[in-house]
Formats: structure tokens, C-alpha cells, sequence
């Protein structure tokens, strides 16, 4: 197995894990934002906690989410490490104009941006997954069946105007990092192609775009909702 190490410990190794676990979180943010725009079904929650329900209780996706945290755990961990490496082995006088021809903004800054993105993940897992948890959750009753009213809680957090704005401005680093991230990835993994890049490039430039703004509508909607 010591091959598996050194590749793994490797640059390109890194690199390969971050790809990895960047498309899995990518595919993650997909699921997970077309399950919360039942948010905006309009039936007082229900649609919303029937699914937090069967995402909650699901083995199939409960291991899914085990494999979920272990790639957020993984993916900031070894953007870390390849941030320091490169700072380490960039040449004393670096130009940084220079850089900033070669690269993006959102390239040169991965490293701030995730830890921006981490933080807000670590908010957010508190406000929501941890109450979902181990909070004191009311129940609602459908046809018969129990259920925890986590829509109650999603809306009474966001009634607060800070947590709405602190969660449109961490949408705005998440949509400036998959900018970079989603298309990096693919170019990580070797898929480059003249036919197939620029198609890549333009679908990573929709995507971190459209899955931000979502995410973001939800807190906004719900504020202007919850005041009318």
C-alpha cells in the first residue's frame, strides 16, 4: 500500500482528492438545493418535512451523508495543505501582477474563500442540523404520522435579517469558488478536451451562478413572507 501513500501524499494526489471530493460536494449542493425549494410549495411545510424525514431516516442516504462529511473534512483539509505548498514553493519576488494575468481572482483567493464558506457551514450546521438532531423540534401530524416540524425552524431562523443576510453573502463566496472549483475539477481529472472544455467552462459558469442564487432566494423568501 505504500504506493497509495506517496501517490496520496503527492501534489498531484492532492489535487486529485480535492477534484474528487469537489464533484461529490458539487453533486451534493445539487441535491440538496432541488430538495429544499420545496421551501417555496407554499403548504405550510408539509411537503419539506415529509422529505427532511425520509432524508433523515433513509439508510441509503443516511450513508450518503457519512460519505458527505467525510468529504468536506477531506476537501478542506488537503486545501489546506495544497495552499501552504504552494506558498512555500513560490519564488521569493513572485510578481503579482504577474499572477494576476495567469490566473483568476477566484483561483488566487481558493484558499480564503473556503475558509470563508467553511465558517458559514459550521453556522449553519448549528442553526439547522443540529437542532434537526438534538434541538427541541416541535412534531407535526400527517395522514396519522409524525413528523419534526423543521420548517418551523427554518422559518423562524429566518426571520432574522442577519441570518438572512449572512447567508446571501456566504452564497455570493460559494458562487465566486465553484467559478473556479467546478471547472478546475474536471481539468484535474484529465477531461480536457478543445470540443469538450469550453462546453465544461460555460456549464460551471451557469452552475455557480443558478445553484447560489437558489439557495440564496430561499432566506429571502421566507423573510418577506414571514412579514406579510
Amino acid at each position: 500500500m505504500s504506493w497509495v501513500t506517496k501517490t496520496l501524499s503527492s501534489t498531484l494526489g492532492r489535487k486529485l482528492i480535492m477534484a474528487l471530493t469537489g464533484l461529490f460536494l458539487i453533486l451534493f449542493l445539487t441535491g440538496h438545493v432541488s430538495g429544499n425549494l420545496l421551501l417555496f410549495k407554499g403548504d405550510g411545510g408539509e411537503a419539506f418535512n415529509i422529505y427532511a424525514k425520509f432524508m433523515t431516516t433513509n439508510p441509503a442516504v443516511k450513508l450518503l451523508s457519512y460519505v458527505t462529511y467525510i468529504s468536506v473534512i477531506g476537501h478542506v483539509i488537503y486545501s489546506i495543505i495544497l495552499t501552504q505548498v504552494n506558498k512555500s514553493s513560490r519564488p521569493v519576488g513572485y510578481a503579482t501582477s504577474n499572477a494576476s494575468k495567469s490566473s483568476s481572482a477566484a483561483s488566487r483567493n481558493m484558499g480564503i474563500l473556503g475558509t470563508i464558506i467553511l465558517i458559514f457551514l459550521v453556522i449553519h450546521m448549528q442553526s439547522f442540523w443540529y437542532q434537526m438532531h438534538w434541538g427541541e423540534v416541535p412534531f407535526v401530524t400527517y395522514e396519522g404520522e409524525q413528523y419534526k416540524d423543521l420548517f418551523s425552524i427554518v422559518t423562524f431562523a429566518f426571520q432574522n435579517e442577519l441570518m438572512v443576510a449572512g447567508y446571501v453573502v456566504a452564497m455570493a463566496f460559494l458562487s465566486f469558488h465553484l467559478s473556479h472549483g467546478f471547472a478546475s475539477a474536471f481539468q484535474t481529472l484529465g477531461l480536457n478536451h478543445k470540443k469538450y472544455t469550453p462546453a465544461i467552462e460555460v456549464l460551471g459558469r451557469i452552475y455557480s451562478i443558478l445553484v447560489p442564487i437558489l439557495f440564496a432566494s430561499m432566506p429571502i423568501y421566507i423573510y418577506f413572507t414571514s412579514q406579510s
